[in-house]
């Protein structure tokens, strides 16, 4: 139960929250055994994770990688409320700690680095990824931010939050650390037909539809100094895991690169 596609395990400081986990067989429990690399995938507004985890396997097998995804459950508090994690904080709830405790509780159980972490997000989970690195690159190896239809601007003077960072010290206690987000991989991805904007906010400055808002959120990271890869995928509407053979290319190219998982 403890490796392959795990059982979804409560997160013991608030068991509202849970994560599940695939874990290559191979891994071993042994106290002086190599840790894993560690990837987080953060789901979309439907909360789809079982296609992810098990399109994911083969990918972290070959590499030796942990692969962990949250599941932050509609209907906390608000029972109608579906967008919560979005952006981060909501209602008191902070979703980037809860991750961060998330990774610190797997730390416990397997052998998995928790220091830096690889991480990526589809719709929902895009938004959630791209904020969090605003918010913690130095927990990040890379991030792979795809298809968000909600653009927090890295700027300053794109005003508060979730708009922009005018407010972020203020809301979350936490500078942001311009030099540190670019030390950060960013992929940015999205598909060539997700063009429909009919669910999304009306945001004039981002564009209608997540092509065009990848596309500012990449402006805005240049802005700042940091560097990202932008793929449209060829003949793919708003699909996730159609997306994900894209982010398992990144993926292992920033693997070569550097010379670790």
């Amino acid at each position: 139960m403890l490796t392959g596609k795990t059982p979804f395990f409560a997160y013991t400081l608030d068991p509202r929250f849970s994560f599940g986990l695939y874990i290559p067989p191979a891994h071993s429990f042994e106290p002086t055994a190599p840790r894993l690399s560690l990837l987080v995938v953060i789901h979309g507004t439907r909360r789809q994770t079982g296609g992810t985890l098990t399109h994911l396997a083969p990918f972290a097998d070959k590499h030796g990688l942990a692969v962990l995804m949250p599941l932050f459950p509609a209907g906390i508090i608000d029972p109608y409320d579906v967008h919560n994690y979005k952006h981060i904080l909501y209602r008191g709830i902070r979703f980037d700690e809860v991750l961060l405790g998330m990774v610190g509780q797997a730390g416990g159980v397997w052998r998995v680095e928790t220091e830096r972490f690889w991480l990526h997000g589809f719709s929902g989970g895009g938004q959630f990824a791209h904020r969090f690195l605003y918010l913690h690159p130095q927990r990040l190896h890379g991030v792979s931010i795809g298809a968000p239809g909600g653009i927090t601007h890295p700027g300053v003077q794109h005003g508060k939050w979730p708009a922009g960072l005018e407010d972020v010290e203020e809301v979350f206690g936490i500078k942001v650390d311009f030099e540190e987000m670019a030390r950060v991989k960013v992929q940015l991805v999205v598909g060539e037909k997700d063009t429909d904007g009919s669910a999304l906010e009306k945001d004039d400055k981002a564009g209608t539809n997540r092509v065009e808002r990848a596309r500012y959120l990449q402006g805005g990271l240049e802005e700042i100094g940091v560097s990202s890869e932008l793929t449209v995928v060829g003949g793919v509407g708003h699909d996730g895991v159609k997306c994900l053979h894209t982010v398992e290319g990144w993926l292992n190219n920033r693997f070569s690169e550097h010379n670790f998982k």
